[in-house]
């Protein structure tokens, strides 16, 4: 399975940013899909999270600014960023818990690698 982030880049405070993840591979389900992000210097955090029926989840620096969603058809998960902050500025990574085959009784987790999300005048 791999689980591909795109969407980074150099963005002005006050700006926004869209951000997507792709999943690919052995997947027959995907469950519990999420944003974390880890500043230089400080540990990885979880930004939001997105249930399989679409309940979600917000750190509380992010509410009201970041929207999560994902397509399950797609396998696609996304981010929306709005009203940025240079404290926002992190790498993000996606999360997702996943089922690799119909049999499988238990679900494995995996990362992506990570795209650079720079809030900067």
């Amino acid at each position: 399975v791999q689980l591909q982030a795109s969407g980074g880049g150099l963005v002005q405070p006050g700006g926004s940013l869209s951000l997507s993840c792709a999943a690919s591979g052995n997947i027959f389900r995907i469950n519990t899909m999420a944003w974390y992000r880890q500043a230089p210097g400080k540990q990885r955090e979880s930004v939001a999270t997105i249930t399989r029926s679409g309940n979600t989840n917000y750190a509380d620096s992010v509410k009201g600014r970041f929207t999560i969603s994902r397509d399950g058809a797609k396998k696609m998960l996304y981010l929306q960023m709005n009203s940025l902050k240079p404290e926002d500025t992190a790498v993000y990574y996606c999360n997702a818990d996943i089922n690799n085959y119909y049999y499988s009784a238990t679900s494995v987790n995996y990362w992506g690698q990570g795209t650079l999300v720079t809030v900067s005048s």
